[in-house]
């Protein structure tokens, strides 16, 4: 379980004694490297979730995650533990402790949380691919930051196992590649696909969601939904959300999306947090101090307003459907401007809530650069369509 340690210039792995784990031998994956979120069990060593203090409290780990002994078991060999965000708990890639890891795309920018040392691994080319988590976009985020492709699954569709959980109905296992042939290959593993997937039947432009992008980025990601919309009839353009009278829904959805998330972060990590705690970053130790105050009543009256988005978007997506946005608001924030920050995150809400409230899979392409930094572009699919899109990334050509 030990070897040579990974270079690393990107602080993109958690400190400590080198990990190398072989994978099977002649088997589909044998011959990658992978890096594996720390929130994911590695068999006899202590997972940290980004925080020292739940490091101290934790045993070494009985066996893999699931996901992790899916891919050993497909022949890729683990590398490397990757920083995350402080309990998953964050979209920029900071981390008091550890640090923020290089985004190696866009060195002066940052890499996307809570899987940014995982973005930063494969973007910086120290493994060929590695699992992230996506709750809340930080697969997704992340993936668009650093010029990757990223999943986030079908809720439920990877098992869990061995994960350290933020939000239960939101938390899904995910992974980052740099082209599309091992992106859909690693994916086809997590996935336990083994048929042909059936092609999307029509590409549709959600104008709202676009809207929620800067203008630039949206332009970009418009030029190649288009190229990729030819074959199939070209792209027509639709709503994600329904027309209201007043108010803005994709604003609602995201504010259900924060509460929702937030009830069940508390219901996950309080307990320990109260009892424990723990010394976290300001950001986050405010993260949870807001999901604290979230009350029953609140989560309880958000839940049918999130199954009416569900209905409303599988009936959109119906018989092969796939709705086309910009992945993020924009290229990543400048490292040296934390204020933005948390403006991003916000806005990045708007943008990644739908998939999370339907529980949809949705994958994320390199769309291109704005601003010298690079920006990406999402399929959002019906329930179980996750081969689908991964499919669908690899005609992709920028």
């Amino acid at each position: 379980m030990s070897g040579a340690a990974a270079r690393d210039e990107f602080g993109a792995f958690m400190p400590g004694p080198a990990i190398r784990i072989e994978g099977a031998p002649a088997a589909m994956l044998s011959g990658m490297t992978f890096a594996a979120k720390d929130l994911y069990d590695v068999q006899g060593q202590r997972t940290g979730a980004g925080n020292p203090d739940y490091l101290a409290g934790q045993k070494p780990a009985a066996r893999h995650a699931w996901a992790v002994q899916a891919l050993l078991d497909a022949g890729a060999t683990l590398v490397g533990r990757a920083i995350t965000v402080e309990m998953a708990f964050g979209m920029a890639g900071d981390n008091v402790h550890y640090g923020m890891p290089i985004n190696p795309m866009s060195p002066d920018r940052v890499p996307g949380g809570s899987s940014c040392g995982s973005a930063a691994a494969v973007a910086g080319r120290l493994c060929d691919t590695a699992l992230g988590s996506d709750t809340g976009g930080s697969v997704r985020i992340p993936a668009s930051y650093c010029g990757l492709y990223g999943l986030r699954p079908t809720h439920g569709r990877i098992p869990l196992d061995g994960v350290v959980p933020l939000s239960a109905s939101f938390d899904t296992v995910g992974h980052f590649a740099r082209d599309a042939t091992t992106f859909e290959t690693v994916g086809r593993v997590l996935l336990r696909e083994s048929g042909e997937p059936p092609p999307p039947k029509r590409l549709m432009w959600a104008t709202d969601l676009a809207a929620a992008a800067e203008k630039e980025t949206a332009e970009t990601a418009l030029r190649v939904a288009l190229r990729m919309a030819a074959p199939l009839g070209g792209l027509s353009r639709v709503r994600a959300a329904p027309v209201v009278t007043a108010g803005d829904p994709l604003e609602e959805w995201a504010a259900d999306f924060r509460t929702l998330m937030a009830y069940e972060a508390w219901k996950a990590q309080g307990p320990w947090i109260s009892e424990k705690k723990p010394n976290f970053g300001a950001d986050v130790a405010k993260r949870f101090e807001i999901a604290s105050k979230v009350t029953e009543a609140d989560y309880n009256a958000a839940r049918p307003r999130r199954e009416a988005v569900t209905q409303h978007l599988r009936l959109l997506l119906a018989d092969g459907g796939v709705l086309c946005f910009p992945t993020a608001p924009g290229p990543a924030p400048l490292r040296n401007d934390p204020a933005s920050h948390e403006a991003v995150r916000f806005r990045a809400h708007v943008l990644c809530a739908p998939s999370g409230l339907a529980r949809l899979p949705q994958v994320t392409v390199p769309a291109g650069k704005v601003d010298g930094a690079p920006v990406g572009l999402s399929f959002l699919g019906g329930p179980g369509s996750d081969a689908t899109l991964m499919r669908l990334a690899t005609t992709l050509t920028v």
